[in-house]
């Protein structure tokens, strides 16, 4: 299988890796037979599999030209992703009550909600700005719908996850989430710690370093 088939293979079993483990009987059934750690490790790894194959299946698919190649597109993501690591990794280091990939110790404060004053959630934003700037630089049909779709994943989410957690908390919602907000450009407040930023940074290069080899394209412009 190869070409337009083996594309639409991997985007189908994509798409159906990700909507039949968390409908609630399915995702009941599994973790009482996994275990709830069991099921999380188990769904991570085949969403980290179907991902790959997806991604391979897209750079194999035939050339259909959507967004002509012009060289500054080739920036966007070098010049984004830092902002995507930087999200992503501040997302991670405190705790979060409205969207998930929160794990910091520090209880969450509605007077000084941090990252959460930009965005309610930063891990959905940073996969949101990793799609759109790799969507500018991969402008075949394929990429055009691969990264779509991971963008379009993220703008849905963040609306979907904010009306089930202000219909699950209730008036707690309004108290807990005034000073944030669902995307936006206000700064953090506080800002995260330094040690936010130099992971971020890191991060940023390993990436940088390994794309070529793992990808097998260089992200330099």
């Amino acid at each position: 299988m190869t070409g337009w088939a083996f594309f639409l293979a991997a985007l189908i079993t994509f798409l159906l890796s990700h909507a039949i483990p968390v409908r609630p009987g399915v995702r009941g059934r599994l973790i009482e037979t996994l275990g709830r750690r069991g099921y999380f490790a188990g769904y991570s790894a085949l969403s980290l599999l179907v991902l790959a194959w997806l991604i391979v299946a897209a750079a194999q698919a035939p050339y259909v030209e959507v967004i002509p190649p012009f060289a500054i597109f080739r920036w966007a993501p070098l010049l984004v992703m830092p902002v995507v690591c930087w999200l992503a990794v501040a997302g991670l280091s405190i705790q979060n009550p409205f969207s998930f990939g929160g794990m910091g110790h520090r209880a969450f404060d509605p007077e000084n909600p941090g990252i959460l004053r930009t965005t309610r959630h930063p891990i959905l934003a940073a996969l949101m700005l990793w799609a759109g700037a790799h969507l500018l630089a991969n402008g075949s049909l394929s990429h055009v719908i691969l990264f779509g779709l991971f963008a379009g994943f993220a703008v849905m989410g963040m609306a979907l996850i904010d009306r089930r957690k202000a219909r699950e908390m209730g008036m707690e919602w309004t108290r807990l989430s005034r000073n944030t907000a669902r995307f936006s450009l206000r700064p953090p407040r506080p800002w995260p710690r330094r040690w936010v930023w130099l992971t971020s940074i890191a991060i940023f290069m390993v990436l940088l370093h390994l794309h070529a080899s793992v990808i097998g394209l260089s992200p330099l412009p």
